[in-house]
């Protein structure tokens, strides 16, 4: 039989116990236009499912038809952890799409997972993730695929994890970030620290990057870390009893915290201005804001900080005359920035180093700090 034959013919199998898996009888001639060959090649693919051991009943009369026997289904499906993996993670987070598709995505995983070995199955059905937001190409990040499925097995398991958290990582990343900063010297690095441990309750997508939730006894609090930069040990095998997160949404919490706080999902400063530019230009720019326009060339932007210095300043990158609303906090910040924004411009004014322990090196100060390995 020539390649491309025996090709049409196995997709057409295939296809034949696909539609067989519903449970119901088949006619001949339904089966023959679902697949759009004739009722005699029906038959002979009838046969074939038969020799290869599927038990395929045969009804008579007016009614009758071809039925998959009870018991009977696909074959396993051949994927190995990493593909297995994959598949899982594109349809826990289907719902991102933004297409209606949970629903069907949810069936779908459930019948890939029962068409995988046990053995990958298995590990797959521990891996539960949430998602808040997609990321764009330039902010993933990427992990290591059975590193996701050892945190999952330890979520699953309500086991602790040990690991060590890559400080050399982080420090790549701060220098990328803060290119004017000068790292300290090579005696100054702390010496090693003793590996985390976390009882592991959540893993979640966001924005591209990787987060486990879980508990610190060392810190009798919920800790957050990035996932690409932790280095698991081996799972100690103590056991916890699992907890809820403030909230009982991980999801919500998770973005709570990246807000700064350690209550509910809203920013802890939230302002009004009016801008002179038109709504249109300035919606695709304020993330969770709200823009109403108040006329052809003006709009109402209300947006929230984790400060009311950065919510100002963040008021002032649209680069237009703006006017603030309120509250008296944020019109207390523009005039801060107002004063400081004078100074900086002022010639006469010189910048005064921060003293380091090295007299030749001055050292700008950076602002902002995030727990553990967080999200920068």
């Amino acid at each position: 039989m020539p390649a491309a034959a025996a090709s049409s013919t196995s997709q057409r199998l295939l296809a034949l116990l696909s539609l067989m898996q519903t449970n119901r009888s088949w006619s001949a001639p339904t089966l023959a236009a679902r697949l759009e060959v004739g009722e005699r090649t029906v038959r002979r693919d009838v046969e074939r499912l038969r020799e290869l051991g599927y038990t395929i009943d045969t009804t008579r009369g007016p009614e009758g038809g071809y039925r998959l026997a009870a018991g009977e289904s696909l074959p396993p499906l051949l994927l190995d952890d990493e593909q297995a993996v994959a598949v899982t993670l594109a349809l826990q987070t289907a719902r991102l799409a933004g297409a209606g598709l949970d629903d069907a995505a949810a069936r779908a995983l459930l019948t890939v997972t029962r068409l995988l070995p046990d053995r990958v199955a298995q590990r797959i059905a521990r891996l539960e993730v949430g998602a808040l937001t997609p990321g764009s190409p330039s902010t993933r990040v990427q992990v290591d695929p059975e590193v996701l499925l050892r945190i999952g097995d330890a979520i699953h398991r309500c086991e602790e994890l040990r690991f060590d958290v890559d400080r050399a990582e982080e420090a790549r990343v701060a220098s990328a970030e803060h290119p004017a900063s000068t790292p300290p010297p090579a005696s100054a690095s702390p010496p090693p620290r003793p590996p985390r441990r976390v009882e592991p309750h959540h893993l979640l997508l966001s924005s591209g990057r990787w987060y486990l939730i879980g508990w610190s006894d060392e810190h009798d609090d919920w800790r957050v870390f990035r996932v690409d930069r932790l280095r698991l040990r081996q799972h100690t095998g103590r056991r916890f009893e699992p907890r809820a997160v403030p909230g009982g949404d991980p999801a919500a919490f998770l973005s709570a915290r990246f807000k700064g706080s350690s209550g509910a999902d809203a920013w802890a400063c939230v302002g009004t201005v009016e801008l002179s530019l038109p709504a249109s230009a300035v919606a695709p720019f304020v993330g969770d804001g709200v823009v109403i326009a108040v006329g052809p060339e003006r709009c109402r932007v209300e947006a929230g900080s984790w400060s009311w210095g950065s919510l100002a300043a963040s008021f002032g990158r649209f680069d237009a005359e703006l006017v603030a609303v309120g509250p008296a906090e944020l019109i207390d910040a523009f005039a801060e920035l107002a004063r400081r924004y004078a100074r900086a411009a002022d010639r006469r004014a010189r910048p005064r180093p921060v003293p380091t322990s090295d007299p030749g090196v001055a050292v700008v100060p950076q602002v902002g700090h995030e727990q553990d390995g967080d999200r920068s």
